[in-house]
């Protein structure tokens, strides 16, 4: 793999892609770290270091997204999630609204409309994060606990939060420009390796803090194993989400003039994990919303009572219960509305193509609804089982809900890395090099 990287960095044009790459990921990096104006910046660093080893509740999801940045309250304090939400709402709707689902089918020309729709929605709601941000800090809630925690936002004017919100805005429309550059310059995806980036950047402190906390041999023992941890769950991983199941496909010879077409094979990959990472992410929302009306609500009803005492802390039995069966919900739910079995059938049909043993049409369409439900099933309940490994650290290591091999962020960071390595991959095949894998 380090023979291919250097000869990666030897080819002229793929080396300026890479160090291209390269570039945007510290500029990005540094304006994570770029306070918003009327924001007391001292008070926050307190705040900070006061939170540091404890679950950062509510807002651990958005601040993993945006790499620690959405605590500092920085210029890029909501990161990519904006865009993620708007991403997966599209998606959603494409299903529902005809519109959407005409562009959708329009080839490259709706796809790009259907990116404009995706941006002007990740303004609209960053407006509306940034807006929520900015009050949670005000009134303190952004971190509980802390004693300068109503004196982050010293000036409570107008103007000031206006301000406030049109930079954050500001910074997640500078993020979204930084991701489509890499996209058309650079290598991979420019907005999972952004999201790669502000996970990866949370691992060193978070892997210390599981070190400093420790108790055998100074924490070496506890850092050791999870790192072991760590590494065989990133295995296990990739090799889920490597595995998938190809179904046979023949096209029938057609003669068209003197030419034969067709009368190849193929397949369908159908993948284990063919969701991904989305049902965990919508799991994660759904069970945050009760536990931030409950935050934010008067009095001490016994509904808010409930909430906060089975729904926040993340480790109570009907928590994790809850947590599980939305994630197997969820990856049913998103495949249904991802792989369409009739068209897929369809389409096969218009082309000459056939499964063998499977009559063409509605024979064929049950037979990839059978085999995508049964294939769903082990790739939700890995989902599920990945996802509560941030708990079951909290039992073993004591370590806080942001547990750095916790289950998203290593979907993330094995997804995103498998595919950046692919596209490397195949532009050094196509210089006949040799490529990582042999």
């Amino acid at each position: 793999m380090l023979t291919a990287f250097a000869r990666a960095f030897k080819t002229p044009d793929l080396r300026k892609k890479l160090l291209f790459t390269l570039g945007i990921i510290v500029v990005y990096r540094v304006g994570t770290h770029v306070p918003i104006p009327g924001v007391n910046y001292q008070n926050v660093q307190i705040c900070v270091e006061q939170a540091a080893g404890k679950s950062a509740g509510l807002f651990g999801l958005v601040n993993m997204f945006s790499g620690g940045a959405l605590l500092q309250i920085t210029i890029f304090a909501l990161g990519i999630m904006p865009y993620i939400t708007a991403s997966i709402i599209l998606q959603l709707l494409t299903v529902v609204i005809p519109r959407l689902e005409a562009l959708k089918k329009e080839g490259q020309s709706g796809t790009a409309k259907i990116t404009q729709y995706t941006r002007y929605l990740t303004i609209a709601l960053a407006v509306l994060q940034g807006t929520g941000l900015v009050a949670t800090a005000r009134s303190g809630a952004l971190f509980s606990g802390c004693s300068v925690a109503g004196q982050i936002v010293p000036d409570r004017s107008i103007f000031t939060t206006v301000i406030m919100v049109l930079t954050m805005t500001a910074g997640t429309a500078v993020v979204m420009w930084l991701g489509e550059l890499v996209t058309d310059r650079g290598i991979g995806n420019g907005m999972s390796i952004l999201m790669f980036i502000s996970i990866a950047a949370t691992f060193p402190a978070a892997l210390w803090a599981i070190k400093e906390s420790g108790t055998l041999a100074d924490g070496w023992i506890e850092f050791g194993t999870v790192l072991l941890v760590g590494f065989v769950m990133v295995g296990l991983v990739v090799f889920v989400e490597q595995a998938q199941r190809r179904i046979p496909v023949q096209y029938a010879k057609r003669m068209i003039g003197r030419r034969s077409y067709g009368g190849t094979s193929t397949y369908i990959p159908l993948k284990v994990n063919q969701a991904g990472v989305i049902p965990v992410i919508f799991a994660s929302s759904l069970l945050y919303i009760p536990a931030l009306v409950a935050q934010f609500s008067s009095g001490n009803s016994g509904w808010k009572s409930w909430i906060q005492a089975h729904l926040v802390t993340g480790n109570d039995p009907i928590y994790i219960s809850l947590y599980f069966l939305l994630i197997v919900f969820f990856a049913f739910f998103y495949v249904a509305i991802t792989f369409n079995p009739e068209e897929v059938a369809d389409n096969m049909k218009k082309y000459g193509g056939f499964i063998p043993g499977i009559r063409a049409g509605r024979p064929t369409a049950e037979y990839l609804s059978y085999v995508l439900n049964r294939i769903t099933w082990p790739g939700s309940l890995y989902l599920g089982l990945i996802a509560l490994v941030p708990t079951m650290a909290l039992v073993g290591f004591g370590a806080n809900q942001n547990f750095p091999f916790g289950g998203t962020s290593i979907l993330i960071i094995v997804g995103v890395g498998l595919e950046t390595v692919k596209q490397i991959e195949s532009q050094l095949q196509q210089r006949n090099y040799e490529g990582f894998l042999r």
